[in-house]
């Protein structure tokens, strides 16, 4: 129940899988609003502070997806999946964790640029280290932005295949990804 079948997700991929899905849009927007907020705004230092301690979170989970999805077997896909549509998918999610990894690791890059840790909710700090390169901020906040809306679009492109699988297709893709319960 809790590990993938040859035939179905398991809770831990599934909620892992949808916990993502909604922290990632969740920083996108978050990301998107805050790079907008003026000194005076109250959100000013606590948008960043949440941004943060969330992305490092999400970036534990997903080194953990990874390494679920490395000891857990996956589900067949469909019979009825053309070639290309499994390599388009394979190559699809490659890119998302990539992403992700590249989003994550240009974020810490931006946060410890000045040798300052990221303090996680106050639970925690993961240490700074200082600059590793020349203008350290700006380069990973570039990179940061641009493969965050990378990402976004990526993330539009995997739910309209998924959708497609499931209302033109009609076949048990989507399914395999939301119910818990199957035999």
């Amino acid at each position: 129940m809790f590990r993938n079948s040859k035939f179905a997700y398991g809770i831990t991929a599934i909620v892992t899988h949808w916990l993502s899905a909604i922290v990632v849009i969740g920083l996108f927007a978050v990301g998107v609003w805050m790079v907008e907020l003026t000194y005076y705004s109250a959100w000013y230092k606590t948008a960043p502070h949440l941004h943060k301690s969330v992305g490092i979170l999400l970036l534990a989970v997903t080194l953990f997806r990874l390494f679920w999805r490395l000891v857990n077997p996956k589900p067949v896909p469909e019979a009825n999946h053309k070639l290309w549509e499994r390599q388009a998918a394979h190559i699809a999610h490659l890119a998302i964790y990539v992403l992700l990894l590249v989003i994550m690791c240009a974020g810490i890059l931006i946060s410890t640029a000045e040798g300052r840790g990221i303090m996680v909710f106050n639970w925690f700090e993961l240490p700074g280290f200082g600059p590793f390169f020349e203008n350290q901020a700006d380069i990973a906040g570039d990179i940061h932005q641009y493969a965050a809306y990378s990402l976004i679009a990526l993330v539009v492109i995997h739910a309209v295949g998924a959708l497609k699988h499931h209302f033109i297709d009609k076949d048990a893709t989507l399914l395999k990804m939301i119910k818990f319960n199957r035999g």
